[in-house]
């Protein structure tokens, strides 16, 4: 039978993706590494993992090359991962964040995909909450003045010591990165930025306190702030001229109207498919099968975002 999507990886986000797919009647093959991953995934699904990983799936010797595949491996290898896919020549492909950790393996895939001519986009799900999309059609007759951002970890809950060495430290990059790239999408790319940072860890030297601010190209201003060793959680605050929208949590709208204190959850917003899923996947992967791209993240967008990223961490 011919399958339609491969599902790369076996971890907790992989399975978050099973559910989707499930949901969606979507045929799909899933390829994992490690024993024990694939033994948890196949007791949460129900569905067969082919282990060995990626490149012993290929070089068994596979009938039919997929339309479409969604990698969900750990982040240090997400780039070789979507790099064999473009030599295979799968056509779409969605690669979990943040993609490559460093420009130049973006330059390498941006070169390789565009040689195979797949379409590769970047899994930011947060685009695709209940919450951001009600938000940003709001914002299409309401133009963004400012806005703010906090993007505190708590590093207390990540399990550090299951994290390679790389992946600490490009921490803002594998964590982060997903509420950044939420604050523009819907705020506005920035055209100049400043950036601090200092008081960094051991594991992630570049800094571990964050501050900055700057400019969109529709000359909206923004700021943001993160403090990893103290208390905070992410926030995104966007300011129209006559109302603030307030995401915090994300997966909620609120709303405050000019001249008044109250802040009230914003009526109207959909929450069911956030509820039973993943918040955001379900959207986000039926975008991707459809070859909607209207809110997906291109490599290409991913590359301009990259520098700014490297910037805020002080990489």
């Amino acid at each position: 039978m011919k399958k339609k999507v491969w599902l790369i990886g076996a971890g907790s986000m992989a399975i978050d993706y099973a559910k989707v797919l499930k949901g969606m009647n979507i045929d799909f093959v899933v390829v994992g590494n490690g024993e024990q991953s694939a033994l948890n995934f196949e007791s949460a699904t129900g569905v067969e993992v082919n282990r060995g990983g990626l490149s012993s799936f290929i070089a068994s010797g596979v009938e039919t090359i997929p339309d479409s595949a969604i990698v969900a491996v750990d982040a240090i290898h997400l780039f070789d991962a979507c790099m064999l896919l473009c030599k295979l020549k799968v056509k779409n492909i969605l690669l979990e964040k943040p993609g490559p950790l460093f420009s130049k393996e973006l330059d390498l895939l941006i070169d390789e995909s565009s040689l195979s001519e797949s379409r590769v986009y970047i899994g930011y799900n947060r685009r695709f909450y209940a919450s951001v999309l009600y938000l940003k059609e709001r914002l299409v007759d309401n133009s963004v003045a400012s806005f703010d951002f906090e993007f505190t970890e708590w590093i207390h809950k990540i399990k550090l010591e299951e994290k390679s060495d790389l992946e600490k430290e490009k921490l803002l990059l594998v964590y982060s990165s997903h509420l950044i790239d939420l604050a523009f999408f819907l705020g506005g790319k920035p055209k100049e930025i400043s950036a601090f940072a200092n008081n960094g860890f051991d594991w992630h030297s570049s800094g571990g306190v964050f501050a900055g601010a700057g400019i969109t190209e529709k000359d909206a201003l923004f700021s943001y702030k993160a403090n990893w060793k103290s208390a905070g959680r992410w926030s995104l605050n966007i300011q129209t001229n006559e109302q603030r929208f307030v995401l915090c949590p994300l997966e909620k709208l609120q709303v405050q109207a000019k001249g008044t204190i109250k802040v009230i959850e914003q009526d109207g917003v959909d929450y069911f498919l956030d509820e039973q899923y993943k918040p955001g996947l379900y959207l986000q992967t039926k975008a991707f099968l459809e070859s909607d791209d209207t809110y997906l993240c291109s490599l290409e967008e991913q590359k301009m975002m990259f520098d700014i990223y490297e910037k805020i961490a002080n990489y």
